[in-house]
């Protein structure tokens, strides 16, 4: 009577129905869990409520264990075709060196034939074991060759391409250490014995040659596609926690733009009931629809709050910290405490009539003003900055600049204070575009739509 238990999952064979499967979501969740999941703690901690941050580095670890799977499937599945490969070119090369052991003895063999047989089938057998015992095969291969050309004086082509290919294999995957002594032997025997000649002479010079280029090719090859592998790793995740990050960021908007959209829904409400008990004299099918007007508007309230509710973290715990949206008068706090925080020299310059805007156009020009100062602070300390707002005919023109070292060569790693403040004046109907400035220094400039709110 056997028994299973959830541990023997782990020794699920590959060849097994849906064992590699199994196999593949473990070694998923392991890369996620040690490579992807800190990368994304770091990156989504700056912005994000711990709410936004538990379910974005769940899904960026669900993304990418379904991109790691989609990669590695392929790849499971041909693997019991890469095992039968080495199997199929040990027994191959150990038919060819047993043919050219007995064609080469000839009628004075340098040792007798059963043991030169042996040497032949040592020196090239071992090779059907490189997928599931790769250093137990290059031991033996290694060792029976350096047997075959000290003591007997004799190497076939056979042995001498299996020595190769152990030496290129286990450079490639297993010990590199280990590739580069291995390869050693052959060359001593050439430098302490240099008065041979023949054909086994020349094998022999051959493969003290070849030897040490076999490991270093395993080794390079390795290294290269370690690299690559960490590349593509670098820009999956790269990609996935950008789109992760601007989704977390057009909550945030969503969460702030709550209040300015409620505040106008609110004053429908307000000013239907205030014409219906105010106009003397109305229908009765007038003030009915003025009633319509305002239960239909808190209808709507009450449900874009249940709708937008599971974007914030807690209602209670926020409760206490709730205070009104800030806008553009605001702007000289924010620069007060800009001065104060670095020291350095910050100027608000306003030009045109200033003229009222929409509460959603006031909170996106104070975010990006926000977020401006913030970059400048992290990456110029010290530099002085001015704050410029020009009011046009219909839109409002923000310029940021600093004089500092300009843009960095390479973006920082986890940097999405551009994508928020591009996110920011889209929402509103504006652009925003952001660089060195002329001259020197980091520019970012924005334009929104400067239409007064209705009513006002």
């Amino acid at each position: 009577m056997t028994s299973t238990s959830p541990a023997s999952d782990d020794n699920e064979h590959v060849d097994g129905a849906g064992g590699w499967r199994g196999s593949l979501r473990r070694a998923a969740r392991r890369t996620t869990a040690a490579r992807l999941t800190p990368t994304a703690r770091r990156i989504t901690t700056a912005r994000l409520t711990p709410t936004e941050r538990r379910v974005t580095t769940a899904e960026v670890a669900h993304t990418l264990q379904r991109i790691t799977m989609a990669k590695l499937a392929p790849i499971a599945q041909r693997s019991t075709k890469a095992k039968l490969t080495p199997v199929i070119g040990g027994a191959l090369l150990t038919l060819f060196a047993v043919i050219e052991t007995i064609v080469r003895a000839g009628a004075t063999p340098p040792a007798p034939v059963p043991i030169l047989l042996l040497l032949a089938a040592f020196t090239t057998l071992p090779v059907a074991l490189l997928a599931e015992q790769p250093i137990v095969a290059t031991l033996t291969v290694t060792t029976a060759t350096v047997l075959s050309i000290i003591p007997f004086r004799t190497l076939t082509i056979a042995g001498l391409a299996a020595q190769l290919v152990v030496l290129y294999r286990i450079g490639r995957r297993g010990s590199q250490l280990l590739a580069a002594l291995l390869a050693m032997p052959f060359v001593v025997v050439i430098l302490a014995d240099q008065g041979g000649g023949g054909e086994n002479w020349t094998l022999t010079v051959l493969l003290a040659s070849l030897a040490p280029v076999a490991a270093w090719a395993g080794i390079a090859v390795r290294a290269r596609t370690e690299a690559a592998e960490h590349s593509a790793a670098r820009e999956v995740i790269a990609g996935s926690l950008l789109e992760h990050t601007a989704r977390g960021e057009r909550a945030r908007i969503s969460r702030e733009l709550h209040d300015v959209v409620a505040h106008h829904i609110s004053m429908i409400a307000v000013q239907a009931e205030s014409a219906r008990l105010a106009t003397p004299g109305m229908p009765a099918a007038g003030a009915h629809k003025l009633s319509s007007i305002g239960d239909t508007a808190r209808a709507a309230l009450t449900e874009m709050r249940r709708l937008l509710g599971v974007l914030r973290e807690d209602t209670r715990a926020d409760t206490p910290d709730r205070q009104p949206q800030p806008g553009l008068h605001q702007l000289n706090e924010l620069l007060d405490a800009a001065r104060d925080a670095t020291g350095a020299t910050a100027r608000l310059i306003v030009r045109g009539w200033l003229a009222p805007l929409d509460p959603g156009v006031e909170l996106a020009a104070y975010r990006i003003v926000q977020e401006a100062l913030t970059n400048t602070r992290r990456h110029a300390p010290g530099a002085a900055v001015d704050v410029e707002l020009n009011y046009g005919t219909g839109v409002l023109r923000i310029r940021i600049r600093d004089n500092g070292p300009g843009p960095p060569p390479e973006p920082p790693d986890g940097g999405h204070g551009l994508a928020g403040m591009r996110e920011r004046a889209t929402a509103v109907g504006g652009e925003l575009r952001a660089g060195a400035a002329t001259g020197g220094g980091f520019l970012v400039e924005a334009k929104l739509p400067a239409k007064a709110e209705a009513g006002t």
